[in-house]
């Protein structure tokens, strides 16, 4: 099966390219904006694509000829998104459309990412029938995209997932385990939100539930998240615990006083059954997922 994958230098895209590149049932074709990113550059195929230039698109749809696309490319900073509307409308909108136009013309089947930051957080953990409702403008063009692939006649899986967290390689962005273990590790003090509840994903767990779907050519929207539900501030609390830090160095903080850009759901996290039992999905426990990310950096640490 050849799978060609979107966003191949971000998080998500990393962990796709690692499981993929070592699978021998499957053609990886790679591409991300610019050159590629990652160490190991054997076993698959990379281009550089611009999802936001439908001839660029067009153009290695038209080469490549995959039968499956993982689109994970994506504007995902939040509050990005709030103050440049016009850049995140073109890459989370307008680029579904030419991927949509892509897959439709070389018939290819789409797994598409999407967010719980389409629901207004206003009860979790959600099922995929819950009404999406966002509060951000990131949210809401990820609602508008998941629109426009259930109005196409392709073939695609809707795959949401929740605060997704993970080691890779140069990375641009941390995330909310890299960022709290650093900081308490530098003996710094921390405010943490107490108002704020999810389903924190292990990026390798995502990627699994990307490929089952790739694999099975599934239909519909499906939840992908970790299994374990937490206030924010306790997942702070279980990081620092794994790694026998300072807790007292953790302070609650009321996200209302937070003054960011972008509203935040206070209360998302998924029922993951229907992946469990549909896809085989197996995700980690959040304790086992701090695991694999302790052994990740500490391989890291010895390149």
């Amino acid at each position: 099966m050849k799978i060609l994958v979107t966003g191949s230098n971000g998080l998500l895209g990393q962990k796709l390219v690692h499981q993929l590149s070592a699978d021998p049932e499957v053609e990886l074709v790679a591409t991300a904006r610019g050159t590629n990113r990652l160490n190991k550059q054997e076993g698959y195929v990379y281009h550089s694509m611009d999802i936001s230039n439908l001839a660029e698109v067009f153009a290695v749809f038209e080469q490549e000829k995959p039968e499956v696309v993982i689109h994970t490319a994506a504007m995902t900073h939040v509050d990005q998104c709030e103050e440049d509307k016009a850049g995140c409308e073109k890459l989370n909108v307008e680029a579904v459309q030419y991927i949509i136009a892509a897959c439709s013309t070389f018939n290819c089947h789409l797994v598409h990412l999407s967010t719980d930051f389409i629901f207004n957080g206003e009860e979790g953990p959600l099922t995929e029938e819950a009404i999406p409702d966002p509060l951000s403008f990131y949210g809401e063009s990820k609602l508008r995209a998941e629109q426009l692939i259930q109005a196409s006649t392709v073939s695609a899986a809707i795959l949401r997932t929740v605060l997704v967290y993970g080691v890779a390689e140069n990375m641009s962005r941390s995330n909310i385990v890299l960022w709290a273990k650093g900081a308490l590790e530098k003996g710094d003090p921390i405010k943490v939100v107490d108002d704020q509840f999810r389903t924190p994903t292990l990026a390798e767990d995502l990627a699994q539930g990307c490929i089952l779907a790739a694999k099975q050519k599934a239909q519909g929207v499906y939840n992908i998240s970790g299994a374990d539900f937490f206030c924010i501030i306790d997942m702070v609390r279980e990081i620092a615990r794994f790694w026998n830090l300072d807790e007292s160095l953790i302070n609650p903080l009321d996200s209302s006083t937070l003054n960011q850009a972008a509203k935040r759901p206070p209360k998302t996290g998924f029922v993951i059954e229907k992946a469990q039992k549909e896809l085989g999905y197996t995700p980690h426990s959040f304790k086992e997922g701090l695991a694999l990310v302790s052994q990740q950096i500490e391989a890291q640490s010895k390149l």
